[in-house]
């Protein structure tokens, strides 16, 4: 298993399912970024517990607001323009790219907030998974129930 929590979201973001289960619960309000952060903690070992989720919250929130939701944002609205617009396409890409960076450096900031929680045997991803999505409806609770056994299989 990786050590560090980007290449681990790296590794776990391509078995399979686990992209459309984080799309669809981007969609109904959960943060990915964080998603893959619990998912990271739980598979170490880090105990869950309410305080650190919020501070992991307190990190996530502003820059999810402030850099990552403008650029999706724009990417998504030049969606159809850019089919038929090579230029546009062009900037499209280029803005994904920075969204990508974007949430690459948000799971750095991520990964320093959790420096030094304990990493032991107990696995603890689905009070991780839970706790990052507590009102999770049946279809969310499925999402969220393949992101926790890809986790254990990594």
């Amino acid at each position: 298993m990786p050590s560090d929590l980007w290449t681990f979201a790296l590794r776990l973001y391509t078995e399979p399912g686990v992209e459309p289960a984080c799309l669809h619960l981007q969609e109904r309000g959960a943060d990915v970024c964080l998603l893959l952060t619990a998912c990271w903690l739980g598979r170490r070992g880090a105990t869950f517990d309410t305080a650190r989720l919020e501070a992991l919250k307190q990190v996530c929130e502003p820059w999810q607001e402030q850099v990552v939701k403008p650029l999706r944002s724009l990417r998504q609205n030049w969606r159809a323009q850019a089919q038929d617009d090579p230029a546009l396409a062009g900037l499209r890409e280029q803005i994904k790219a920075l969204e990508l960076e974007a949430e690459r450096k948000l799971l750095a900031r991520l990964e320093g907030a959790a420096d030094g929680w304990t990493a032991g045997g107990l696995e603890q991803v689905e009070a991780w998974l839970l706790g990052s999505m507590p009102r999770a409806e049946k279809a969310d609770r499925d999402a969220l129930e393949l992101l926790r056994v890809a986790v254990l299989a990594l």
